[in-house]
């Protein structure tokens, strides 16, 4: 990193010939500032490239599309960083800042600091340089602070790295590595959680992908038990009235085990936020207590064939039929369809429009099936989706051909609102997304260094070769920085503040980091991941969806610099 009085400016001295940086809490909080300036003189460059008078214009911001993404990805950076620098304090308060901490802490803004500076990765062949954000050589001298620098040269080193995964090999099996930063009820319920994922999900999720199952019935009822399903929903309705926060907790717990069994309650998150957001009292009375117990299983049926992201271009219409509705036309990746009991469906009600205004959710019921009879009622068919991974549940087309809704189950009572209440479910389905991909990365790890401690080769453990304990290094750094930003965007949602700017980068970053962790476990299993009897080759496939649905990652970053520029 060019920059003047390189000597001077090495304030943490030869840190590199040890593991840890002295006063690492002060250097990180003084790196904040120049990545912030940074990020705000990049977002006012390119609002003035984009913006057509004082508004700015969705043509300018397709045109700079690679601009306004990499502004996505840089501010996504930085909260990162505020997040680490945050919960670094918080535990060195509780003093509870240990090794492992500082480690983990100080690697992550060793990392990203020089990422910001060099290259920001957005997927495997897109690298952001700042120059595509319209960022100068002068520009990035704001980096060139002697903390910034003392971080860069000396943070994420070899021997910072290596002393990292030693203690790493000191902590139990299927640990989280580093303090989480929870209050103690919060750790509780992951204990709760990660020994039921444990026992009953992990032993057995491989033959479930392997044989493209349905996760059984029995562990759904175990995990309505728990209150897997009604964990947010208020008390008053049959739900445990718990917070954000502890969806995510049981989100990442139970990804880990299996991305699967983690999205089963995604289904009934979705399902409950719209009709708490959007439902009459007598629906919120009918349907909340059925789906908090687990009776009432709900799926998600919005996307079609032509249209993926763009919800606005829906041609799936209902129409008034007496006191119903009949609904026409096809659906397609619906998950867990078959075997559920309502459908929260989005069709056009209103046949003049051609945008969002036209379109209305309903609960629309229907009549679970089974493998020989997978849409037994009138008017609906469908087939399976073959997929990769994340078959727990099972993907499928849908076929409506006037299909009947009771009138009564048009979602508010009122027609025309459907994508209103949709968005605003999308803040608590895309920060379930990232607790989710937080999840499926750790399992990477487990499974990773695990394979890494037993396995040997030219006499001596995986693990002792520096790339594959680096590799395990920067997994546990990366996804601690993805957890907190998800646990901050829960506790904003908690809060009852608008956060589906926190939510979508959670929801991004954790995304890239699930993905990063399984292919690099996958790689310290050399040729026998790439066998489908290890479990690291199901959790890259399952790994690889996270970056698609509930936004893709275009999609995504696309949404955070319309909400920075605006």
């Amino acid at each position: 990193m060019p920059h003047d009085g390189q000597d001077k400016q090495m304030t943490a001295g030869k840190a590199s010939e040890g593991a840890l940086l002295p006063d690492l809490l002060k250097l990180t909080g003084a790196a904040i500032a120049p990545a912030e300036t940074l990020l705000d003189r990049a977002t006012e460059g390119l609002r003035a490239e984009v913006s057509e008078g004082d508004r700015v214009s969705g043509r300018l911001l397709e045109e700079n599309q690679v601009a306004a993404h990499g502004l996505a990805w840089l501010a996504t950076y930085v909260e990162s960083l505020r997040q680490m620098q945050g919960w670094a304090e918080r535990l060195e308060a509780e003093g509870r800042f240990g090794e492992i901490e500082q480690l983990i802490h100080q690697i992550a803004f060793g990392e990203y600091l020089w990422q910001i500076y060099g290259g920001i990765p957005m997927s495997q062949g897109e690298i952001l340089r700042p120059q595509d954000i319209g960022l100068t050589q002068d520009d990035q001298r704001l980096l060139t602070t002697p903390e910034v620098m003392a971080l860069t040269q000396a943070g994420n080193t070899a021997a910072a790295r290596a002393r990292l995964v030693a203690l790493m090999q000191d902590q139990t099996a299927n640990a989280t590595f580093g303090a989480s930063g929870l209050d103690e009820e919060l750790e509780m319920i992951r204990e709760q959680f990660r020994r039921f994922s444990d026992d009953r999900i992990a032993p057995h999720a491989h033959e479930w992908h392997l044989k493209d199952e349905l996760i059984p019935m029995e562990i759904i009822t175990e995990m309505a038990e728990l209150g897997v399903f009604g964990l947010t929903i208020p008390e008053e309705y049959g739900g445990l009235g718990l917070s954000k926060a502890s969806m995510c907790v049981v989100s990442e717990e139970l990804s880990r085990g299996y991305i699967g069994v983690g999205s089963l309650g995604t289904r009934s998150e979705i399902a409950a936020e719209l009709i708490l957001c959007g439902g009459t009292e007598e629906q919120k009375t009918r349907w909340l207590p059925g789906i908090a117990s687990a009776e009432i299983l709900p799926t998600a049926v919005f996307t079609e064939p032509n249209t993926g992201s763009d919800l606005g271009s829906l041609r799936t219409r209902a129409v008034k039929d007496g006191d119903d509705y009949l609904v026409t036309g096809n659906k397609t990746w619906i998950t867990h369809a078959a075997r559920t009991h309502v459908m929260t469906l989005l069709a056009r009600t209103d046949p003049q429009t051609s945008d969002y205004k036209g379109l209305s959710m309903f609960l629309a019921e229907k009549t679970p099936g089974d493998d020989a009879h997978p849409f037994p009622d009138d008017g609906i068919s469908g087939g399976e989706i073959e997929v990769l991974g994340y078959r727990g549940m099972k993907e499928y087309e849908l076929g409506f051909d006037g299909f009947r809704v009771k009138g009564d189950n048009l979602l508010g009572g009122a027609e025309g609102q459907g994508f209103k209440q949709l968005m605003q479910t999308f803040e608590s389905a895309r920060i379930q997304t990232a607790a989710r991909a937080v999840g499926v990365a750790q399992s990477a790890l487990d499974v990773g260094l695990r394979y890494a401690l037993d396995r040997k080769q030219f006499g001596k453990p995986l693990i002792a070769f520096p790339r594959v304990a680096g590799k395990l290094a920067m997994m546990a750094v990366e996804i601690m920085v993805a957890r907190q930003l998800t646990y901050f965007s829960a506790r904003e949602k908690d809060e009852e503040r608008r956060c589906d700017l926190e939510a979508g980068m959670a929801k991004l970053l954790g995304a890239r980091v699930a993905w990063a962790a399984a292919d690099n476990a996958l790689q310290i299993h050399g040729g026998n991941g790439f066998a489908l009897e290890y479990p690291v080759s199901r959790i890259l496939a399952d790994s690889r969806i996270l970056n698609i649905f509930e936004g893709a990652a275009e999609i995504q970053a696309q949404v955070i610099a319309r909400r920075l520029l605006g």
